[in-house]
């Protein structure tokens, strides 16, 4: 049944065609979260309203690597154990979760927050590139992992990162292909992961 004839009360109408914007949610899966808050007590619903409305206002970007964070610098960023020698470029926030998972990169991150996608007019300038380079001045930097989704557009990114960082003497590796083309950082497992950081190969 499509949404725009479900028989229901305006609020929950409206809250069932919210959930169905949301990636992966389609319209059962809308309808039965919706009516599982109707039925939760108050609490419930009010706790995952201001967690909504806090990932909004409390919510900003590093100024260092650029990732999400509710301080600032971020706890990769000012984490002292860190090896700030090595910095392992992702296309989005999401990505570093589960490079944290395999604990196999000790070192820091930098969020492009996109790629270079030109069909959907996305050029490098949209990008975080520029901070990128201002990070790799001075000399301390001697490693850029490029961990971009292994797809055409990850793909093209990778290439055109490494020939901006290569004139630059800083080793430049990409992930072993233990990641199948096509794939995205979100959704490899633990193991895939770690032997692609392990494996990752000079470009």
């Amino acid at each position: 049944m499509s949404i725009d004839f479900m028989p229901a009360a305006e609020p929950i109408a409206r809250l069932i065609e919210e959930f169905n914007k949301l990636p992966g949610i389609g319209p059962k899966s809308a309808q039965r979260l919706a009516y599982h808050l109707l039925q939760a007590p108050a609490e419930k619903a009010e706790a995952l309203a201001e967690a909504i409305t806090a990932i909004k206002e409390k919510l900003s970007l590093c100024s260092i690597c650029l990732n999400i964070t509710d301080s600032d610098p971020c706890i990769i960023c000012r984490d002292g154990e860190r090896d700030p020698s090595k910095i392992c470029v992702v296309e989005e926030p999401i990505d570093i979760l589960p490079l944290e998972r395999t604990r196999k990169h000790a070192g820091l991150y930098h969020v492009l927050h996109g790629v270079i996608a030109p069909a959907d007019g996305i050029g490098p300038e949209e990008l975080k590139i520029k901070e990128l380079l201002s990070r790799l001045d001075g000399g301390l930097v001697t490693e850029v992992i490029l961990a971009t989704n292994p797809n055409l557009e990850g793909e093209a990114t990778a290439m055109y990162l490494q020939r901006l960082i290569a004139p630059l003497d800083i080793r430049v590796t990409r992930l072993a292909r233990g990641l199948p083309f096509g794939g995205d950082l979100e959704y490899a497992d633990d193991v895939t992961l770690s032997r692609a950081l392990e494996g990752r190969q000079e470009m």
